[in-house]
């Protein structure tokens, strides 16, 4: 079963929100067409919404798929006269964010975030939408954002749904760059607890712990830094299907891409360094442990060397008959060791 919805929001409908996708050849359609910032019309399937919004030249319409098959998506392609390129990326999904420009139509490709504490991960799905002058098609790929919520919040705001499906698409794309923000802050975290790890006094292998959170930081920047551009495009009104009117709303949304771009770069310099303060630590530490057994080594030469001459069995060895050669010589090799250790103290190898 795969979900159809034209809305005025994500056009999900209740399975898609789950997240379940049962391809069995049914098909719910929810369809609603908007005129003037309003929902007007729910429409039986998609070619009668095709049919009402071609009765008004400011009606427009919305539909959500989740995880289409070829043969659903195809059905929605032909309806709206998609572009065969533009459904293949969709389709098969796995595409870098991106805005691709046809006669009539774009394709901007995203994808969704949210952090597992469970496993302390960054998951992500993909997102595609299409939008012409008079629609927009949404086809989601994984879990990803829910944005059900979009639907009530954007039916509220008549102004917004007035610009037609560049308001909608607004109101997608700051949904998903503010999840996003979500997502660093857990980062942020995760790089603190590394960093105070690092610094610590207690003697740490971090190495493994920088190294997840720099695969992770990876995962986010793979997903944010090649959306700037997009939402740069969008923001300068280089996009005609976008209003002039209806731009400075992608501004917003382009310049906390931006920044969130920009932050995760830093991060990511900040487990780098924290990463070369951790393998100098190290360093520093085997130093330690190095002149500490070097050390201990030289306190136990001394007796050594003391108790293999003084065990030789010469027979002239004036001592042999002396009463206090044992504890003259017990006595030398704690005062020898002690001197040693004091030596090494003074030189702070201890």
């Amino acid at each position: 079963m795969i979900t159809y919805m034209i809305t005025g929001a994500i056009g999900v409908g209740s399975a898609a929100c789950s997240g379940t996708v049962d391809h069995n050849g049914d098909v719910i359609v929810d369809s609603g067409v908007y005129l003037d910032g309003r929902r007007v019309e729910t429409a039986p399937d998609v070619r009668s919404a095709v049919a009402r919004i071609e009765q008004s030249d400011d009606a427009f319409c919305w539909i959500g798929l989740v995880e289409p098959t070829e043969d659903e998506l195809d059905e929605v392609a032909r309806a709206f006269d998609l572009h065969r390129l533009a459904v293949e990326d969709a389709m098969h999904a796995r595409e870098r964010p991106k805005l691709d420009l046809y006669d009539d139509m774009m394709l901007l490709s995203l994808k969704t975030l949210w952090y597992d504490p469970g496993h302390s991960t960054v998951e992500n799905g993909e997102l595609y939408i299409f939008m012409g002058a008079n629609f927009i098609v949404t086809v989601r790929h994984g879990e990803g954002s829910q944005l059900g919520d979009i639907r009530a919040d954007l039916e509220q705001k008549a102004s917004l749904l007035g610009h037609g499906p560049a308001g909608i698409l607004y109101a997608i794309c700051d949904h998903v760059v503010d999840s996003y923000g979500d997502v660093t802050l857990e980062l942020e975290t995760d790089a603190d607890d590394v960093e105070q790890s690092v610094f610590s006094n207690e003697r740490t292998d971090n190495a493994n712990a920088i190294y997840r959170v720099k695969r992770e930081l990876l995962r986010f920047r793979k997903a944010s830094r090649p959306l700037v551009e997009p939402m740069t495009r969008l923001a300068d009104g280089s996009v005609n299907l976008v209003p002039d009117n209806a731009a400075p709303f992608f501004r917003s949304v382009s310049e906390h891409i931006q920044k969130l771009a920009e932050y995760a770069e830093s991060l990511d310099e900040l487990l780098t360094s924290a990463l070369s303060a951790h393998l100098a630590r190290v360093g520093v530490q085997q130093n330690e442990d190095v002149r500490k057994i070097s050390a201990a080594a030289a306190i136990v030469a001394v007796p050594t060397m003391i108790a293999g001459v003084y065990g030789m069995n010469f027979v002239h060895m004036p001592e042999l008959q002396w009463r206090l050669g044992y504890p003259l010589v017990m006595v030398a090799m704690v005062v020898a060791c002690y001197g040693v250790y004091r030596y090494f103290k003074a030189k702070k190898w201890l």
